[in-house]
This record gives C-alpha cells, sequence and structure tokens, in this order.
C-alpha cells in the first residue's frame, strides 16, 4: 500500500519529521510510506493553475498515485502552516487530487494540547468543495502528540514513548483498514 506523506513542516529537526522517519521506519513492513515535497512549490497563483510549474505537477502527481495520504502538520497560531496551505490550494485547483482520498491527519508539537487546533481548521479545509479528501473520522483516530520533548529520544529523533507507539500503531491499523474500505 503506498502512503503519500506531506509534513508540514520545512525545518528538518522537527519533530514532525521525527514522527514521519518513525512511521516510515515502524511500519515498513505494512505501508510504504515516502515523503511528497511542498518546500519547492511556488506560492499558489491562479493565473498559473491551468499550466503550473513541474513542482506543483510532480506534487499533485505524488498524491494522484497514492493509495492514501498522512497530513502530519505542527500549529502555528491556532492553525497549520502556510506552507501546508499553499500546497492544499494547489492540490485544489484544475484537476483535484484529493477528491475521494483516503486521509490521516496526525501531529506533533511542545505543548499538551497537541496540534487539536490546526488539525480541527485541516479537516475543515479536507471537507472543502476542491478537495473532499476522505478523512478518517474523529472519535478516538485523532494523533495528537504533545509534550513532544518528553517522547521523542533526542539523539535519534525517533519517537520512543510506549504508550505513544502502542497508541499510534493502533491508528495506523486504522487507517489502513480505512483505506481499504474506501
Amino acid at each position: 500500500m503506498k502512503i503519500v506523506t506531506i509534513v508540514g513542516s520545512l525545518r528538518k529537526e522537527s519533530y514532525n519529521m521525527h514522527l514521519f522517519k518513525t512511521m516510515q521506519d515502524r511500519y515498513k513492513g505494512k505501508i510504504d510510506m515516502e515523503i511528497t515535497d511542498i518546500r519547492s512549490l511556488p506560492h499558489f497563483d491562479q493565473d498559473e493553475e491551468n499550466t503550473p510549474p513541474q513542482a506543483v505537477k510532480e506534487f499533485k502527481e505524488s498524491i494522484a498515485s497514492a493509495d492514501g495520504v498522512l497530513i502530519i502538520t505542527p500549529e502555528y497560531n491556532w492553525s497549520i502552516p502556510g506552507v501546508l496551505k499553499n500546497a492544499l490550494d494547489w492540490a485544489s485547483r484544475v484537476d483535484k487530487v484529493f477528491i475521494g482520498k483516503p486521509v490521516m491527519a496526525l501531529g506533533v508539537t511542545l505543548g499538551m494540547l497537541g496540534t487539536v487546533r490546526a488539525q480541527m481548521h485541516l479537516r475543515e479545509i479536507l471537507a472543502a468543495p476542491g478537495i473532499q479528501a476522505k478523512i478518517l473520522p474523529p472519535g478516538g483516530n485523532e494523533v495528537l502528540i504533545g509534550l513532544a520533548n518528553q517522547k521523542f529520544d533526542e539523539q535519534t529523533g525517533q519517537l520512543v514513548d510506549e504508550g505513544t507507539l502502542r497508541f499510534l500503531d493502533s491508528k495506523v491499523d486504522a487507517f489502513i483498514n480505512f483505506v481499504k474500505s474506501v
């Protein structure tokens, strides 16, 4: 199963990037995870939506060819980062590659609430008419990793908190089943 991941943080050593790497290693026998680049996407420009730059074409193709999408986002000012919103704006235009695509949202932060506000906004965006993704339903499926500095190994960057890992295992299994059912 091919799962494309969008990491909403551009910082190479972000906890959200560390979560991706942990998941990529941990679930390599279950799912094939790859990251898609949002760093090289230009600002969305409606004048270019019908003939987008190559970076946009590659980004959209990575989404279109995936069985499902993970979006791992930090929370900036109670919402998602602008670079993530920009990527979603590109994906919502012309060929609209998210329509019907199974998506799971996750997030890591230093705060206690995880990325709850960002994920609420992300769910609203993913339900918009140009996107219409099939979002893993809430109700216990939210992955809101707070207090990151206590749950990730400082040297390796790996998520090491056993309770969080067990919870993540169950949510990844739920997402795999969700992708198969869509």
